[in-house]
């Protein structure tokens, strides 16, 4: 059944509420959605002329108003794109495969060139990449590897530096009995990613064409519980970035404690510069990777020349498949500009700014990390990536919220933090500590001088506020330094494996 939906923007309204069905959108995120950083004088009159238009159409219970804006309730099965994600979890050949038959062509195709829509189609273009990267591995333990050959083919021609999908292909081949077409096609894909990031392929790849250089036994399909040298141990990967010499020992450091002593865990070490300094670059990459390998560390390092560092930088991340991208940012400087904008509009991962501070950051069993907590989506954000930095070196998480005001009556939160608190025991087995301090720079400022360091979210307005005055001013002021998390469209790094969307504990469980 069609219904009249209205004009474009009407209908970029509905896509935007149900982008996050059951969830209370802000007026102020739709109107900076609908009209970009100009919207009219009469933006708010508009929306709600919009709304009152779409309840005409859907029903009036359908579109709730609830402060500070408006919710679209959806029931359970309602939308295929809630059908889709439980299908995809569920897992199983069949159920992916009746996942993926749920796409009628590209997502959100009528709003491809507005930019409210470029972060949930690309969102949503990677969950169902995954999903068919899933739906074909389970497919090559079935056996149906003659028929997938095309396939895979048809996708490395629209997705070519994507590592799993030319590791499926290999195995395909080999499984084929085209030994020799295998090991071309990990020859087309090394060419490509030594062209294209100038960057070797990742160690699955690299045992995979070992394996069908020898042919392991571990290939065969007579094994149907071995696993494959290039699938079964997929690496996760943290990619570093440094945007200068004087911030990469610290990205070191925090991304050697967040992937030591974690098998299949590995660290991209990539230094992009100017023709003058590639020497330096490289061998200062070069140097902190033998630093990695002398821990026990996975890594990989590059340098190459950039004349657009955010934007080469976003597309390493993207086609590395990385959990999280760290890089650098100096106190004060502005985010909605130049490199910064480009990595964080483009990356695809979560995102971790590092900035200020007098000290590297040195989590530990005695050292806590500081996480300033309201329960807004981006101190979620802030809370996956400070859970597992706790969780890998043994500190305390320490959740600071507002103390109540009797005045105003106005209670605290430790209510919010309980709730967070165990959430956070339950899928991480963590241990945090609640603090309750006045509701400002100065008393955050305070408390984190016992802290290694303070992660705090990056509020998805940050195109338009940039890192916020408070967080700047903390990132100026406070003995640790700030890392400020962006959350990305992949699932993050305490995520399961098998997990193909975000994961469940975070911000949806909360509510």
């Amino acid at each position: 059944m069609r219904l009249p939906l209205g004009g474009a923007r009407q209908r970029a309204l509905l896509a935007l509420l149900l982008t996050r069905a059951n969830e209370i959108v802000s007026v102020d995120r739709l109107v900076d959605d609908l009209w970009g950083g100009e919207p009219p004088r009469t933006a708010v009159n508009t929306l709600q002329y919009y709304v009152s238009q779409l309840r005409k159409v859907l029903g009036a219970e359908r579109i709730l108003t609830q402060p500070p804006g408006y919710v679209i309730r959806v029931a359970p099965g309602e939308l295929d794109l809630h059908r889709f994600e439980r299908l995809v979890e569920r897992g199983g050949a069949e159920r992916l495969r009746e996942a993926i038959a749920l796409w009628r062509g590209a997502p959100l195709a009528d709003f491809v060139y507005e930019p409210f829509a470029q972060a949930e189609i690309a969102r949503l273009g990677e969950l169902r990449l995954a999903a068919l990267e899933e739906r074909v591995e389970l497919d090559l333990a079935l056996g149906r590897h003659a028929q997938l050959v095309g396939e895979l083919e048809a996708l490395i021609r629209e997705h070519p530096l994507r590592e799993r999908l030319r590791g499926q292909l290999m195995v395909a081949l080999y499984r084929s009995g085209r030994q020799a077409e295998a090991l071309e096609a990990y020859q087309d894909v090394r060419r490509a990613l030594v062209e294209e990031l100038g960057i070797e392929p990742g160690p699955p790849l690299q045992r995979l064409e070992r394996a069908v250089l020898v042919h392991d036994a571990a290939l065969d399909l007579e094994q149907p519980h071995a696993q494959s040298p290039g699938q079964a141990e997929p690496s996760r990967t943290i990619l570093i970035a440094p945007r200068g010499s004087e911030g990469l020992d610290a990205l070191v450091s925090l991304a050697e404690r967040l992937a030591g002593g974690k098998p299949g865990w590995e660290v991209i070490i990539a230094c992009l510069t100017s023709a003058e300094a590639l020497g330096t670059a490289t061998a200062l990459a070069n140097e902190r990777r033998a630093r990695l390998a002398k821990a026990g560390v996975a890594s990989r390092a590059v340098a190459f020349t950039s004349a657009s560092p955010g934007e080469d930088l976003a597309r390493l991340a993207t086609e590395q498949e990385v959990e999280l991208v760290l890089t650098d940012c100096r106190p004060g400087e502005d985010v909605r500009a130049g490199d910064l904008r480009a990595v964080l509009a483009g990356a695809p991962c979560d995102l971790g700014l590092l900035l200020g501070g007098r000290e590297s950051p040195d989590p530990g069993p005695n050292r806590p990390v500081l996480v300033p907590f309201g329960g807004a989506e981006h101190d979620w954000a802030a809370v996956e990536v400070a859970a597992w930095i706790a969780a890998a070196t043994g500190a305390t998480l320490t959740l600071a919220g507002a103390e109540g005001d009797r005045h105003t009556r106005k209670r605290d939160a430790s209510r919010l933090l309980a709730n967070a608190s165990l959430l956070i025991q339950r899928a991480v087995g963590v241990a945090t500590e609640p603090l309750l301090i006045p509701p400002n720079a100065d008393a955050i400022v305070s408390a984190a001088e016992e802290a290694s360091l303070i992660v705090a979210g990056l509020s998805d307005r940050w195109h338009l506020e940039g890192v916020g005055e408070t967080r700047a001013e903390i990132a100026r002021r406070a003995r640790p330094p700030l890392l400020l998390a962006r959350r990305g469209l992949r699932p993050g790094g305490i995520a399961p494996r098998h997990t193909l969307t975000r994961f469940t504990w975070s911000i949806e469980d909360s509510r």
